[in-house]
């Protein structure tokens, strides 16, 4: 594993650029390419074959319409390193997520990463090899991407910033939601907040506080296929409920939707350790970042279906249907608590976790 710092030189162009990004970036990664020019190729871009040769477009017919999708987010997350994952893992599963709960397929992803100079080259190492463990996961290449270097009094850690592109026949868009629909979440929430958290600030609560951090393409396909008598998805809408958690989300689909939620605290995914963690720290768990859940709304009579689908994929053993849409209450969202009360949800008006993503 290649060892010291990185330098100013190292984003400056020159012959200690061009060995940090084959020695440490492309020496980790094996999926790099989706067309005849990739990232090995380091040329000014990466190309993406669109025909039946390219094994991602073999579900679609190219001459129908088809639907592009692309998204970006940086990370700044501090910790770099934390239970359950790294600033690398992170970074590409939070764009395979964007993607997967608008039902799109991702086919390419771009990273650039903006390094303070001292930084530890070995753990640049670490942070490549944890997000190509992610694309052999899902079979998504990086085709592209950037390298900076910036003065260590100027930056306290390494950002990334990741984009994709994903197709898909028609987008899930989170203003979809229908009355009647079931809200489900496909499982524990919190997870990833509080484990950051604990971690930042040095607590050790319980051994099983770890982030959920995951990819939810190949838990999102399968639900996809669930359709209605009229061939429309039974799946009305999605959301990744990261900053702000399934609170923000929540808010956002009633909303868009112009319609209301109702969910039950008491069938609510929470871990007894997170719960506690929460309670301590005087923190809502639903307002807390999740980086590997989805929050997902269903036609009703398709609701078991699609939870017995996510139940058979690891991230999504523990999913629960938690709620329903109505008419009632448009544009709000209301928790009836285990005793039988009720409160409005509302959008979170601060960040209870800075730097989770």
């Amino acid at each position: 594993m290649p060892s010291g710092k990185i330098s100013m030189e190292h984003g400056a162009g020159g012959e200690q650029m061009q060995s940090l990004i084959g020695d440490v970036i492309l020496r980790n990664l094996t999926k790099t390419s989706a067309g005849k020019v990739g990232l090995s190729d380091l040329d000014d871009g990466a190309s993406i074959t669109v025909d039946k040769s390219n094994k991602f477009f073999e579900k679609f017919n190219i001459s129908d319409k088809i639907e592009l999708v692309m998204t970006t987010d940086s990370h700044v997350i501090h910790p770099i390193f934390f239970p359950g994952g790294d600033i690398g893992k992170v970074s590409v599963c939070g764009a395979i997520n964007d993607l997967s709960v608008m039902g799109a397929r991702p086919i390419a992803l771009s990273s650039a990463m903006i390094l303070p100079e001292g930084f530890s080259i070995s753990d640049l190492e670490k942070i490549v090899q944890s997000m190509n463990k992610i694309l052999e996961e899902v079979d998504v290449p990086i085709i592209t991407g950037d390298t900076k270097t910036i003065e260590g009094s100027a930056l306290d850690s390494i950002i990334i910033n990741v984009s994709a592109i994903g197709i898909c026949d028609e987008p899930v868009c989170d203003s979809g939601l229908l009355p009647g629909d079931k809200i489900i979440f496909s499982g524990f929430i919190a997870d990833h907040g509080i484990s950051i958290l604990t971690k930042r600030e040095g607590f050790d609560f319980s051994s099983d506080l770890e982030s959920d951090v995951a990819p939810l393409w190949n838990m999102i396909e399968p639900i996809l296929s669930v359709k209605t008598k009229d061939g429309k998805k039974a799946v009305t809408a999605m959301k990744d409920p990261t900053r702000g958690g399934v609170a923000d989300s929540l808010n956002e689909m009633a909303q868009k939707s112009n319609i209301g939620i109702k969910i039950y605290e008491k069938l609510i995914p929470i871990r007894k350790s997170v719960a506690t963690s929460c309670e301590i720290f005087g923190l809502d768990p639903l307002e807390i970042a999740n980086e590997g859940k989805a929050v997902i709304g269903v036609r009703p009579e398709y609701a078991k279906q699609v939870l017995e689908i996510l139940k058979k994929h690891p991230y999504g053993k523990d999913a629960a249907i938690v709620g329903e849409v109505s008419n009632e209450h448009p544009k709000k969202v209301i928790l009836e608590s285990e005793i039988g009360s009720t409160r409005y949800v509302n959008v979170p008006t601060g960040d209870p976790i800075p730097r989770v993503c």
